[in-house]
């Protein structure tokens, strides 16, 4: 039960990768996510609600609470928004492979926040993950050096943003801290529905809140109300389903059996791009040397 539900959850991720992609206007980057998040809260307050009318509701613990609405912040807010900022700078297949920097920040802050040791091989699997990402930089710099805006002094970072390299770095470091901010709410309150709901609403009054402050949220916030995106829609659908799949994957099987099989995302995100753009997809050798590195990465670091 629980590798079926992991395998669904990966499919609906690959799925919202290739929507988030496909209806990306070019307007502004992050369109989409207040959507998303929006969505992500409506759910769970839908099966929080049914579940306590159904056998109770737990006591709510305010210290859980606080580390909800933290992790909320980071992963629900920035991270989400990071993530399709970088899908749609970099497209779904690479911005998938991007999104491999995930566990290599969950391993750092791991150790250094929650004292988990750390292995050999562990350590080993951390550099194939990172150098699947400089696989991708090294491809971009080397195409972006044909292009003459790009061929003025730049310094490496300034390289990286300008590619959109920057922001699935962000939404790796988001995650990752945000992960180990859910943990210690889920240890002293286990409900990670309620945990979810807290989260995705502490990331839409965020979201409200920084949207008088800078254009590009303000335009999503207002784009998600007057402007029908139904790939964007269906987004925001998909990535819900697949993290609800992906909690009820956890309760059926075991955290590494279930991070293994998500892992091939990136690989299925390839499969549905080729679906959904055909002709215009170009998956080139170091798109795909990088996915493979990242994923052998992924199963070290899940591994041991």
């Amino acid at each position: 039960m629980g590798e079926t539900f992991a395998i669904l959850s990966m499919t609906l991720f690959s799925a919202a990768n290739v929507m988030i992609n496909r209806g990306s206007d070019g307007s502004t980057r992050s369109r989409g996510a207040f959507l998303s998040i929006i969505m992500t809260f409506a759910l769970s307050l839908i099966i929080w609600i049914s579940a306590g009318l159904y056998g109770g509701f737990p006591p709510i613990n305010r210290i859980a609470v606080a580390w909800f609405a933290l992790a909320g912040v980071l992963t629900v807010l920035i991270g989400r928004v990071f993530l399709y900022a970088s899908i749609q700078s970099l497209g779904a297949i690479k911005g998938s492979a991007v999104k491999r920097l995930n566990p290599f920040f969950s391993v750092i802050f791991g150790v250094l926040l929650l004292n988990e040791s750390m292995s050999g091989e562990m350590v080993f699997g951390m550099i194939l993950i990172f150098s699947s990402f400089g696989v991708l930089v090294h491809q971009s710099f080397r195409t972006a050096s044909e292009h003459p805006p790009l061929q003025t002094k730049q310094t490496a970072f300034s390289k990286l943003a300008s590619l959109g390299y920057m922001y699935g770095p962000v939404s790796a470091i988001a995650y990752a801290s945000g992960y180990v901010a859910r943990k210690q709410g889920l240890l002293t309150m286990p409900d990670a529905v309620f945990g979810t709901m807290i989260g995705s609403l502490t990331g839409v009054i965020f979201f409200i809140a920084i949207s008088g402050f800078f254009d590009r949220y303000r335009d999503d916030l207002k784009s998600t109300f007057t402007v029908f995106n139904p790939w964007l829609l269906a987004a925001g659908l998909f990535g819900t389903l697949g993290q609800i799949c992906y909690f009820v994957a956890l309760t059926y099987s075991g955290v590494s059996k279930i991070a293994l099989i998500t892992s091939l995302e990136v690989f299925m995100t390839m499969f549905l791009s080729y679906l959904v753009f055909r002709g215009k997809l170009k998956i080139t050798p170091e798109v795909i040397v990088a996915a493979v590195l990242g994923l052998i990465g992924s199963l070290f670091v899940i591994r041991y």
